[in-house]
């Protein structure tokens, strides 16, 4: 463990003991650090809130004022349960631990708790604390067992670096998806409906299909097709994938449907699509390929349902219904390094045009247990290491990490607060094509099985649409606002010049709109700049008779009178940054 992550831990000891001390009768389960801080599950009658922190706080900073030193002992199993006596959760995660391993206890003040550890030499080694949160956690995460009380916490070096931390925090609650999307009318989430199922608003809309037509020319210039497939398939296709033995769990339930009549009836199954692929996949069976048709690169944004528990679904970044920017290419071996070299180059392009520049890869290799020739995955994971080589971008390998259908590449980037994200990903896949008998004819006249590589870059419509909105604070760049400019006519006079810009600048396919409110112009702009409009054109009687218009910038202020013309490649300009 890191430095940072030792004290964090230790923390977490630090938190239980003053919770112990407050509420004698509390049953303990785990306390591990966190990536800004720590946590602990209680079991215990009192109910934890906000009321409770000052006190709990007031603890653990004495134990940490007094120095108290941590103290590792290894015990046998008996001793520990012997210890442990009282603590059903502690007793079960000593049952955990594998036959032969050392059991540790490590013991602080009066506090003793079982932990492999490290910890922190002293608590006088642990810096600022601050009590966070408290919510709901079932034990080991099982809904069937106990509702446990998770108390959070952050810690760091100093008081600074905490404060630091704390302002970051702020601002992660200032640009929070869910109240940017409400305060901007771009998206809402109907229980109505059912929770995970996102509607995207007029607003939210527009920005989607700007998305979306980015998206979709840079593919086509790329040489990919676009496909589109089914939202549902028959049980036996997800039969033949595997997903039903593998991913059942995170698929809806199935629909029974009545095919054919009287004698001839059978009941099928169809499962609504958790993934693309076996679509894809499909449509490469319905004639045969020669080695000179290859590479094929078939793209869809394809919608995808799955299952997502209460615990797990979070705004647009966890949901049950969403668009997945798929891609699949079906290559020949000799082809491979070159599509995964081009598919790297090609998911760095785009996710720069949105503003992500720090970004970074994670080279998952092959498994212990994985299907497919060594070789093939030799060949495989040397690709896609050249790729990243050539494009000088910094990875980390993670070794045996891989699928046990083919190594791949992830791509993380940060946001506008550090924040890293998984964006894109290059899979390889040595399972589908052998599950599904693909092949194509070889050079030699033979027949071959094709590479066959999945690759997303958005990751999901849904998901990159969250994580946008907080990169930007809703207030996005020109190409992507869904209202680019706001004409504001300072009186009814001005109305009838006002809807002639209007009329011209959508003619010019720039989204704009008249602000057409009885409004003095100050509540006008203010609103304007409330809603994050990039552009805002001022219009009184003189720029009316001067045929101008008064620019004004979301981010820079008054611009002056600009004729529309110029104004116009003013915002063209704009739209390439």
């Amino acid at each position: 463990m890191e430095a940072l992550d030792v004290m964090r831990h230790s923390a977490a000891h630090v938190m239980a003991a003053a919770v112990c001390k407050l509420y004698p009768d509390v049953k303990l389960d785990i306390g591990p650090s966190t990536d800004d801080g720590f946590y602990y599950d209680f079991d215990m009658a009192h109910r934890l809130s906000p009321e409770d922190f000052p006190a709990i706080e007031a603890e653990i900073k004495a134990l940490i004022k007094a120095g108290l030193p941590f103290e590792r002992r290894e015990v046998t199993r008996e001793e520990a349960a012997a210890l442990l006596a009282g603590q059903p959760y502690k007793l079960e995660r000593l049952a955990d631990i594998p036959a032969g391993e050392a059991v540790s206890l490590y013991t602080c003040g009066g506090f003793t708790d079982l932990c492999r550890g490290p910890h922190v030499t002293t608590t006088a080694e642990i810096g600022a604390v601050k009590l966070m949160a408290v919510a709901g956690s079932y034990y080991r995460g099982d809904e069937s067992n106990p509702m446990l009380q998770r108390l959070y916490g952050m810690a760091d070096v100093s008081q600074e670096a905490l404060d630091a931390a704390l302002t970051r925090i702020e601002e992660a609650k200032r640009r929070d998806h869910r109240k940017l999307g409400k305060e901007l009318e771009l998206f809402s989430i109907s229980e109505d409906v059912g929770p995970g199922l996102a509607h995207w608003h007029p607003k939210g809309a527009r920005i989607r299909v700007a998305i979306e037509d980015f998206w979709r020319r840079e593919h086509f210039r790329a040489g990919y097709e676009m496909v589109f497939s089914p939202h549902v398939g028959r049980a036996r296709l997800w039969e033949t994938s595997g997903h039903l033995g593998f991913y059942r769990e995170s698929m809806f339930p199935c629909m029974n449907v009545t095919e054919g009549e009287g004698t001839h009836a059978a009941v099928e199954q169809y499962f609504v699509k958790p993934m693309n692929c076996p679509f894809h996949i499909q449509i490469y069976k319905t004639r045969r390929y020669s080695y000179r048709d290859l590479p094929l690169r078939w793209a869809e944004l394809g919608t995808v349902y799955r299952y997502e528990k209460e615990g797990v679904r979070h705004g647009l970044l966890r949901v049950r219904g969403f668009t997945q920017d798929d891609a699949h290419i079906f290559c020949t071996p000799e082809q491979i390094e070159d599509e995964v070299r081009a598919t790297v180059t090609f998911a760095l392009r785009i996710l720069r045009r949105f503003g992500f520049t720090d970004i970074t890869a994670y080279l998952s290799t092959r498994p212990e247990k994985a299907v497919g020739l060594p070789e093939r995955w030799e060949q495989a994971t040397r690709s896609l290491e050249s790729a990243l080589k050539a494009e000088s971008i910094a990875y980390q390998v993670d070794e045996g990490g891989g699928a046990f259908y083919g190594p791949k590449i992830d791509l993380k980037i940060k946001d506008a607060l550090g924040r890293p994200w998984q964006l894109g990903t290059i899979q390889f896949d040595f399972n589908l094509p052998e599950r599904f008998n693909l092949s194509y004819i070889g050079e030699d006249g033979k027949e071959h099985q094709p590479y066959m590589v999945h690759r997303a870059l958005l990751g999901s419509l849904e998901r990159f649409f969250g994580i946008l909105i907080e990169h930007y604070a809703g207030a996005f760049p020109v190409w992507l606002a869904p209202e680019q400019v706001r004409v504001l006519p300072i009186t009814a006079g001005q109305l009838e010049y006002a809807r002639g810009i209007e009329r011209r600048l959508r003619a010019a396919d720039v989204r704009v709109t008249v602000d057409a409110d009885n409004e003095k112009l100050g509540a006008k702009i203010r609103k304007a700049q409330l809603e994050k409009v990039p552009y805002m054109l001022v219009v009184g009687g003189r720029d009316a008779e001067a045929g101008v218009v008064s620019v004004r910038s979301r981010t820079d202020g008054d611009q002056g009178a600009m004729t529309l013309e110029a104004f116009m490649e003013h915002v063209k300009a704009a739209l390439t940054e």
